[in-house]
């Protein structure tokens, strides 16, 4: 993941950033709600925010418990904190106020004091770095911090395995790749540090590739179309004379390699960890193509592939319902097939985005999850 040391964080006054659903915190990090939250005046908040509108488009469903203050520790993810507070994490964006003062309003660092209070009747996050949530925190400071020091949006060391293997590689890609042909010495499969022969390596091009094993086909169930095949890394390869066939050296491997393995040029890793949970705002209409780890359920903090990507307006952050997709019971007195209605089954977070698949981390399963199970925007009155 890229790093970018010495950003300059300017903490506008006054974060409306009440977050988004699903986990729990110790109890030493909050204090208990008392009936009501603070009220804030309107000559306290800054232009930008008092400018907000006076109230979001959908009811915020605030948890009833929800604690008047939270200070912000290493180790949580935007999504755990998110649950202290809201019953839906998709509202998270109504209440959210963006301060154009700051380059990313939506980092929160450890020591930050976030404290619920009311506005117009509306509830507000007023965040803070440092440990005092007194009236100082409203006058705007300026603060250095790498930006890797942000929390991330969810459990990164859940998706850590994933972000060395699957990757799409689709027909164009597929049909100019070059592949490994041989071996210079004679042994069926080969490592880091040996020669290979390769075919079809484009003259005088591209020294450095991805070398990739080829897996299962992905087809959208509902169009038939082909959206590519699953590309498992094997390993990084560089020319070492071009020609037909050419040689190259292996680099680095993480599989044996074997012939016909495909050659595709290196992914630029475009992976962020600091974006924020966030409904889309159409429907979506996408199913679920693969599990990583190849099980036939899906369960918490597994992997998925999903069958809408960036072309269908699918971005890092967006929030998606499971719905349990395709059930059918037999009747008992006909014998017939009885189509059931779609049931809710949890709640799944897009964290990588390619133009037709996309990837996504299930954060919550209320039931079992299956393959071809539907993806869609969260609807209103939804409890996730």
């Amino acid at each position: 993941m890229r790093k970018y040391n010495g950003l300059t964080i300017i903490h506008g006054a006054l974060f409306a950033a009440l977050l988004t659903a699903c986990a729990s915190r110790p109890a030493e990090h909050t204090e208990a709600a008392p009936a009501e939250a603070p009220q804030v005046p309107s000559s306290a908040v800054p232009e930008a925010v008092a400018a907000a509108p006076s109230a979001p488009s959908a009811a915020v469903a605030l948890r009833s418990d929800a604690p008047l203050r939270y200070v912000v520790k290493k180790g949580d993810t935007l999504w755990g904190i998110a649950g202290h507070f809201l019953e839906q994490p998709w509202q998270w964006p109504e209440i959210w106020y963006v301060n154009d003062q700051v380059k990313n309003p939506h980092l929160i660092y450890p020591g930050d004091v976030l404290t619920l209070v009311w506005r117009d009747g509306r509830p507000m996050i007023v965040a803070a770095d440092g440990v005092s949530a007194d009236v100082d925190y409203l006058s705007p400071r300026v603060r250095e911090l790498p930006l890797d020091q942000a929390i991330p949006a969810i459990p990164l060391d859940a998706i850590r395995d994933f972000l060395k293997n699957p990757r799409l590689v689709d027909a164009d890609e597929l049909r100019q790749a070059p592949y490994v042909l041989s071996f210079v010495d004679p042994h069926v499969v080969e490592g880091t540090g040996s020669l290979l022969y390769l075919q079809n390596v484009p003259a005088r091009g591209d020294t450095r590739w991805d070398t990739v094993r080829l897996g299962q086909k992905f087809v959208d169930p509902d169009s038939g179309e082909v959206l590519g095949w699953e590309g498992t890394p094997v390993g990084g390869i560089e020319i070492r004379q071009f020609g037909s066939p050419a040689t190259g050296l292996v680099t680095d491997s993480e599989r044996e390699v074997r012939a016909g393995d495909r050659l595709i040029k290196p992914q630029i890793e475009t992976l962020a960890a600091n974006f924020y949970p966030h409904a889309p705002a159409h429907k979506v209409g996408g199913r679920i193509l693969s599990v990583y780890d190849g099980v036939s359920q899906i369960g918490q903090y597994q992997v998925v592939t999903l069958n809408r990507g960036a072309r269908n307006g699918i971005e890092p952050g967006h929030v998606l319902s499971i719905l349990q997709a395709n059930r059918n019971a037999r009747d008992p007195y006909t014998g017939k097939l009885v189509r059931l209605p779609e049931l809710y089954a949890g709640t799944l977070m897009v964290f990588k985005v390619e133009s037709r698949v996309s990837y996504a981390l299930v954060l919550k399963a209320m039931r079992e999850i299956h393959t071809l199970d539907r993806v869609e925007k969260p609807q209103d009155g939804e409890r996730l």
